[in-house]
């Protein structure tokens, strides 16, 4: 079908007048409308509102006014995005009776300002807390590769969606892998860039020092696309960040200069042989030989857990107190936890997040990137409880990001891509770089993916 176009193509067949956007909005909602009950990616669906936007582009084409780069072309968000006249529900009830946005989240507007056009809103683990999608209030989302197992999360609608072809890109955040986890387990791109480089201005917060936005795609060449339209600083978002100086440092060097690692310890303890073998492929196309150690990563995962929970437990304490019986059960318990951890344990945490952020800077002073997993196995079963994670089973809800937690903890960008093996379940590889190095990461994905080392493969029987 034609929203198996790339997005630029899509955007030029609506310039051209091959394709009105208004058709391409159509094809869109009806593909969502027969296929996501089975998927469960989306929360509401915007038909009217899209119709109406795709309309009105498809007048300014025919009176002869440019369009945008993304010109007509279908997108969703995860639900915690505001979206002007629409009660953010950022997947809880709480929330069901709160105003409704006065205005789109600054991300929708850049995308909507190129011409993209927002069909919905995409589930995701209650406020973002866990990495499976699996709500008690709006159900589970079903990975497209094989309906009985997870889409991830807590950006499983947005990686899923994307996955199943319902939209060609869409947004999502990531805290503690919630981008990263669910674009490999789905097989799709998925971008985390350096904290602050993407504003977050009207994004429902679940860990302010923690909370990045990002998004999906299925090529690099979509990935960068997207990222082009939404980059800038934004004042009402305190830790927006925009330096033109850092980003011209980081142009991509030549490709045969590039040292790249391959992280060992921690990265590769526990994990399948599938995901051993994904992340080993990537490094054999840099000839990535040198192996690197970080130095405590359990304790900056443990570190990066007592930031979340106390942050998240801060900001929904009121609720705690007189609404605890309306939080999804499986967030509410970890909220309380935060709630109530000791200050000296916060404190800790962040004396420690200041160590480890030096010392890996201090590792990246000999290498431009570093590869890992994304996560430790293929998509776990729909209500699977535990892993196996080296000799420790461990539940799956809380563990999907025992290896993306250490990198967004520290603020590092990175994309997600997808290692598809044939009958196999797909998997991610972190490709990991330097603050400000989104440039190269997106031209490194780009490579790889010219050469056949990574890429999306769609799911062999769509619903």
């Amino acid at each position: 079908m034609i929203l198996s176009e790339d997005i630029t193509a899509l955007a030029g067949s609506v310039r051209s007048g091959a394709i009105s956007a208004e058709a391409l909005v159509q094809v869109a909602l009806d593909d969502i409308a027969a296929r996501d009950p089975a998927l469960n990616c989306f929360t509401a669906t915007f038909a009217e509102n899209s119709l109406e936007e795709a309309r009105r582009i498809d007048a300014d084409l025919a009176s002869g006014h440019p369009a945008g780069v993304l010109a007509g072309v279908p997108f969703a968000a995860k639900e915690l995005f505001d979206v002007a006249g629409r009660t953010t529900r950022a997947g809880s009830k709480l929330r069901l009776t709160s105003a409704p946005a006065e205005r789109d989240a600054v991300l929708v507007r850049r995308l909507k300002a190129a011409g993209a056009i927002l069909l919905g809103v995409l589930n995701m683990d209650e406020f973002a807390y866990g990495f499976s999608t699996e709500n008690a209030h709006y159900g589970t989302t079903r990975n497209p590769y094989d309906t009985a197992r997870l889409a991830g999360g807590s950006s499983g609608g947005s990686a899923a969606s994307v996955a199943a072809g319902l939209v060609p890109f869409a947004l999502g955040s990531d805290t503690n892998g919630s981008i990263r986890v669910p674009a490999a387990l789905c097989g799709v791109y998925g971008m985390k860039p350096t904290f602050g480089r993407l504003p977050r201005t009207g994004m429902t917060p679940f860990s302010a020092s923690l909370d990045h936005a990002g998004h999906f795609a299925r090529s690099a060449r979509d990935l960068a696309a997207v990222y082009a339209c939404m980059t800038g600083a934004d004042a009402d978002d305190p830790a927006s960040v925009s330096d033109p100086a850092q980003e011209a440092s980081t142009a991509p060097p030549d490709w045969q200069s590039l040292s790249v690692g391959l992280v060992g310890g921690w990265f590769r303890d526990g994990a399948t042989e599938a995901a051993l073998a994904a992340t080993d492929k990537v490094a054999a196309a840099f000839q990535a030989t040198r192996p690197v150690d970080l130095p405590e990563v359990a304790r900056a995962r443990s570190a990066a857990f007592c930031i979340t929970a106390a942050e998240g437990g801060n900001l929904h304490l009121d609720d705690l107190r007189r609404r605890p019986a309306e939080f999804d059960p499986g967030t509410r318990d970890r909220f309380m936890a935060g709630a109530l951890l000791p200050a000296n344990a916060l404190l800790q945490a962040q004396r420690f997040r200041r160590w480890f952020q030096g010392q890996v800077a201090q590792i990246f002073t000999g290498f431009d990137l570093l590869l890992a997993p994304a996560t430790p196995c293929a998509a776990p079963l729909i209500g699977q409880d535990s892993m196996q994670v080296g000799q420790a089973h461990i539940p799956v809800r809380a563990n999907l990001g025992i290896y993306t937690q250490p990198i967004s903890f520290i603020g590092l960008p990175v994309i997600s891509v997808p290692v598809h093996v044939p009958g196999e379940l797909p998997l991610g590889v972190q490709i990991i770089g330097k603050p400000w190095s989104e440039n190269l990461l997106l031209d490194v994905a780009a490579r790889l993916e010219a050469a056949g080392v990574i890429g999306f493969v769609p799911p062999p029987r769509p619903p």
